[in-house]
């Protein structure tokens, strides 16, 4: 869309992201709060993005690497340390969570996607979801998660990702929320890379190398 384009959080944009936030969140009781909002950007400063329009704020997108199967709790911040508790949404004003341990995660976990009301139903979600997809991929992440609350989980199958309703959730979601998880192919090598690849296969008695397995999300 013109006039529109994707960047890093600044702290200048908290005020709108807490009205965003409160906006799509308060009524139905997933709000999280300032804080929480601003503990999720603390652990991973690199992967949390807002949605410029016409020179204002109009959404934005908080990620950070959790452990497969885990997301965050709303009711709790993440840690000093960056690894929260487990416990995360995306609803139809687009939402997702995650959980972290000891070892960096291999998934990157979408907790908070919120799109502005007069910017809906332009397909901007899913470009900031796409965005996140391409800096997850890009630095290494095999997998990229979400929670869908109220039902919009219709959403996020479209983009392929998977609904695991297997996986318990924090009372904090609601009964509709749903865990969903989808896995990315392995960023192409670049030619020097790949040059690289097939020369050490020359010295190494292991297998080809090949694309990482998808059997964690299936």
């Amino acid at each position: 869309m013109t006039g529109t384009r994707i960047r890093l959080l600044r702290e200048d944009d908290w005020d709108g992201v807490v009205a965003l936030e409160e906006r799509a969140y308060a009524a139905s009781g997933l709000s999280e709060g300032r804080e929480a909002l601003r503990s999720r950007h603390r652990a991973s400063p690199e992967t949390c993005f807002v949605l410029e329009h016409a020179g204002g704020l109009g959404g934005y997108l908080l990620a950070l690497p959790y452990p497969l199967f885990r997301c965050p709790d709303l009711g709790r911040s993440e840690a000093a340390d960056g690894c929260g508790d487990a416990g995360g949404r995306a609803g139809t004003d687009e939402r997702g969570d995650g959980g972290r341990g000891s070892a960096r995660p291999t998934n990157m976990h979408a907790h908070d996607l919120v799109i502005s009301e007069g910017l809906r139903g332009r397909g901007l979600s899913h470009r900031m979801l796409r965005h996140l997809e391409h800096t997850a991929r890009a630095s290494g992440h095999r997998t990229v998660s979400l929670v869908a609350v109220r039902g919009s989980h219709v959403l996020w199958t479209a983009l392929g990702y998977r609904a695991r309703p297997e996986i318990e959730l924090p009372a904090s979601y609601g009964d509709r929320a749903v865990y969903m998880a989808m896995p990315l192919d392995p960023a192409p090598a670049r030619p020097s890379q790949a040059r690289d690849a097939r020369s050490s296969l020359h010295h190494s008695t292991d297998p080809i190398p090949g694309p990482h397995p998808r059997a964690e999300v299936v």
